[in-house]
């Protein structure tokens, strides 16, 4: 079950398919973030956190220029591990100069919804910036919305 979903979420990840993110979470899904202590609970906060990262981690965002960010296209999975319902994707780009390694530790259903999404990240430095283009996105996503 995990192959379909994973294959899914590259899909996504690539191609950016209307309502793709949306037709792979679970509306019971709970994201577990590096920088948020409480699980985030629910479908509608995970898509949120997932189109910030992606706008963060990914270099999709663009700046109040409208150019690309800075790290655009350096994101990339390195590694994976799939058993059963389960998956760990590891991931490396790179923000503000500094190198970014984390993993996305995925568990699906019977029907290959995600269920939990958890981003584990390294160094501190990495982590700390995150934490800050994370912030950001989220407010601007939510000025926006």
């Amino acid at each position: 079950m995990i192959e379909k979903c994973i294959a899914d979420w590259h899909d996504y990840i690539i191609h950016k398919k209307p309502g793709g993110l949306e037709d792979l979470i679970a509306d019971e899904c709970v994201f577990l973030s590096p920088v948020v202590f409480t699980p985030q609970h629910g479908k509608d906060i995970t898509l949120a956190y997932l189109r910030a990262a992606g706008g963060t981690l990914g270099g999709q965002a663009k700046g109040d220029d409208g150019k690309p960010a800075d790290n655009a296209g350096k994101f990339k999975y390195t590694k994976e591990v799939l058993a059963g319902h389960h998956a760990v994707l590891e991931f490396e780009t790179e923000m503000n100069g500094k190198y970014v390694n984390g993993v996305d530790i995925i568990t699906c259903n019977d029907e290959g919804k995600i269920t939990e999404f958890r981003v584990m990240i390294r160094p501190l430095q990495a982590v700390q910036a995150v934490h800050a283009a994370m912030g950001a996105m989220l407010e601007k996503m939510k000025q926006a919305g």
